[in-house]
């Protein structure tokens, strides 16, 4: 497998959990939510599920999981950007970013552009590996 198919392949997945987003290999979705702090009504949007069905035990609607594991994921690929520091992970979702037409990425979350974050990150990722491949 040619290398930039490999890395194109496998750069979209944390190399850790940084936030702790996986205890002991189980996905905690409410982490994600508390982390940036998203609220039943902002969950049910991203998610398009009813607030009623807001929830994080076992009986949560799989598509609230799913959409919250690709937010968690973006959001470790973003701490690992900043080397697993937490801090500055939560700072940079809450600060807004001329990237972002001046919005913050978690309000990106919230207007439930999570596609448009992802994109954004990887396109990011991607353009700095290659400039320190160039380097």
């Amino acid at each position: 497998m040619a290398e930039s198919v490999r890395a194109a392949l496998f750069n979209t997945v944390p190399s850790r959990d940084y936030l702790q987003f996986w205890q002991s290999g189980r996905f905690q979705p409410r982490r994600v939510a508390r982390f940036l702090g998203l609220s039943k009504a902002e969950l049910a949007q991203l998610a398009g599920v009813s607030i009623a069905s807001v929830r994080f035990d076992d009986k949560a609607p799989r598509v609230l999981c799913e959409r919250l594991m690709e937010v968690a994921s973006t959001c470790e690929l973003v701490a690992q950007a900043f080397g697993g520091n937490g801090t500055q992970t939560a700072l940079w979702f809450r600060t807004p970013n001329p990237h972002f037409g001046h919005l913050a990425p978690a309000e990106l979350l919230r207007r439930g552009e999570c596609d448009r974050l992802q994109r954004q990150v990887l396109e990011a990722m991607a353009e700095e590996r290659a400039t320190n491949s160039e380097s």
